[in-house]
């Protein structure tokens, strides 16, 4: 995608060897690696209706020696593909780091949907990472990943680079360990990544202008309301462009754990303790944390657990958001 590129001083955000290693810490007896409306599906809360206690046969552990993932990679921008030793350090596929086992799938309940989109914005003020996960329903294989970092559009220069340094400073997002950095290297505007998105979208056959904008049997998976509800109607008025009719539901991956397991998570950090799956690279890194997320999924799905839409705006006033469950995380 051409675009006029800002010209910004360059910001060094990578602390050395910051994530070139796994760093263990023991969390309650856990060890954590830290490295309109034709869409609708019914608003039933009702889930499944087997036992609801957590499997301790979860989703395999990442390999002993992780690697994190190329992030010029993640945007189509990757040049060293032919390097050994760039091979070697970072990982370049998530299909292989969230394969599911065959044999895991006894408990499965039949999905109402065919792929999830797990998504997980970053960014306060405006939003400076759009990670997507396509999850197929069925086989829980990774299908591919749309992956953008943003440039905010109505910051100046030097609110941009503080910006950065204060979000991403902190855990380092130049992952080929050289002076370059990947956020100031790759981002786009807010309207370019949406335009990248639909078109990788139609690509998979989620999505076109003909069906009225909505999804294709598919449904955004989010960890808590706030990406879709509140930050990407900020974000798209920002940009002074409308919200785009495939964001009018999703589903809060929050809601459907406390129904579910019948109890309540706050957090990503919280299902993963609970649910005994190891923390995955660096927490706040959108790509990364939308991989844990997948990982939190994958582990209700196999314990059967039914995703439906949680959340959906009204078709005359979408600034309304309307909760389809009633025991909820509020």
């Amino acid at each position: 995608m051409a675009f006029s590129r800002v010209s910004l001083s360059r910001v060094s955000l990578f602390r050395q060897n910051s994530l070139s290693s796994p760093i263990l810490i023991s969390l309650s007896n856990l060890t954590l690696s830290l490295q309109p409306n034709r869409c609708r599906f019914s608003p039933s809360a009702s889930l499944s209706t087997q036992d609801s206690t957590p499997s301790i046969d979860s989703p395999p552990n990442p390999k002993q020696i992780w690697k994190p993932m190329c992030l010029y990679h993640t945007q189509g921008q990757c040049t060293k593909m032919d390097d050994p030793t760039h091979l070697e350090k970072f990982n370049h596929s998530c299909s292989e780091e969230l394969k599911i086992s065959a044999a895991k799938f006894k408990e499965t309940s039949s999905q109402q949907l065919d792929f999830f989109l797990v998504l997980d914005l970053e960014g306060k003020v405006e939003i400076l990472e759009f990670p997507v996960l396509l999850l197929d329903a069925k086989t829980m294989d990774v299908v591919d990943v749309f992956h953008r970092f943003v440039r905010p559009s109505a910051m100046s220069e030097q609110r941009i680079n503080e910006y950065i340094e204060g979000k991403y400073g902190k855990i380092g997002v130049d992952r080929y360990g050289l002076h370059s950095n990947v956020w100031h290297d790759t981002a786009i505007p807010f309207e370019e990544v949406i335009h990248g998105f639909e078109a990788w979208m139609a690509q998979h056959h989620l999505w076109g202008n003909k069906q009225g904008g909505c999804l294709r049997r598919a449904a955004f998976v989010t960890c808590g309301n706030w990406d879709l509800k509140t930050k990407l109607p900020q974000q798209c008025k920002v940009s002074r462009m409308s919200l785009p009719p495939y964001f009018m539901e999703w589903i809060n991956l929050k809601d459907i754990y406390l129904n579910f397991y019948k109890r309540r998570a706050t957090g990503m950090i919280t299902m993963m303790t609970e649910l005994q799956i190891p923390l995955v690279g660096s927490h706040h890194l959108g790509i990364d944390d939308t991989k844990n997320i997948t990982r939190v999924l994958q582990h209700m799905l196999i314990d059967g657990a039914l995703l439906q839409v949680t959340a959906r705006r009204k078709p005359d006033s979408p600034e309304n958001v309307e909760f389809l469950f009633k025991n909820r995380i509020r």
